[in-house]
């Protein structure tokens, strides 16, 4: 059975590109989910990409993921910083959960500086702007023991020593 990754996004991102390009780039989401394609491709992995504006239909996103998907990967955008609801989501997963934001949220503005969604993640990567992505996907297939062989040794990580 192929390895399962889930992708959400929040609100406002379907405008990316558009939506103050001096903080998120002129990349849209669209070549973002193209990029996660080809990435998940590479790794032998199958991907479901989407984005939705409603905390709610993220909810619902996330509590499919549970028994169908190994990993969810997440930028929750505005709900990073409000969302109790996706918190209480994302504890019924067990697998790698993957916070993603474009921008260095530590660097931003007081508003958009603390992330209350990342309590109930894995992990989280930040600043590297779409790159990001592509970094949650490796990381994700890395930490589910899944890399094929192919990848390059660096890419699997330190191991511990016998």
């Amino acid at each position: 059975m192929a390895t399962k990754i889930m992708i959400l996004n929040g609100p406002n991102l379907n405008f990316l590109g558009i939506r103050e390009p001096h903080i998120y780039g002129s990349t849209t989401l669209k070549e973002i989910e193209a990029s996660c394609q080809e990435a998940a491709d590479y790794l032998g992995v199958s991907i479901s990409f989407h984005q939705s504006n409603l905390e709610g239909e993220l909810v619902n996103l996330i509590q499919s993921a549970h028994g169908s998907c190994d990993a969810i990967i997440m930028n929750p955008a505005a709900y990073s910083f409000t969302s109790i609801a996706l918190i209480d989501a994302l504890k019924i997963f067990d697998g790698p959960k993957i916070e993603v934001h474009i921008s260095n949220i530590h660097a931003r503005d007081e508003l958009h500086r603390h992330s209350i969604t990342s309590s109930a993640s894995t992990a989280v990567i930040c600043g590297l702007g779409p790159y990001g992505y592509i970094a949650a996907i490796l990381a994700a297939v890395q930490r589910l023991g899944k890399l094929p062989d192919a990848v390059p040794a660096s890419l699997h990580g330190l191991r511990a020593k016998a």
